[in-house]
């Protein structure tokens, strides 16, 4: 349901726990209620936090430059999505 208006590289802000108030990106999206979310600080790549999506209040805003190369594959650095985020604040 949810999962529908979302895309990989898209800015979101956690709604709840201790993320809350924080932005991020979203890498992969799991199914219709969770995603996978790094903001490149607490969240890195390599260790990326599942978060519900109903926890999140969802930017209308992709980063194309993540989103493409989320998707192709290629190498992406955490201090590049810190960038990208600190850019958008």
């Amino acid at each position: 349901m949810l999962s529908e208006n979302l895309s990989v590289g898209q800015l979101v802000k956690a709604s709840c726990g201790r993320d809350q108030g924080k932005l991020f990106v979203i890498v992969s999206i799991v199914d219709e209620d969770y995603v996978m979310i790094v903001d490149g600080k607490s969240r890195k790549l390599d260790k990326p936090k599942l978060k519900k999506i109903k926890h999140l209040n969802i930017h209308n805003f992709v980063i194309e430059e993540v989103k493409e190369l989320l998707l192709n594959g290629e190498n992406i650095t955490d201090s590049f999505i810190r960038a990208k985020i600190d850019k958008l604040k």
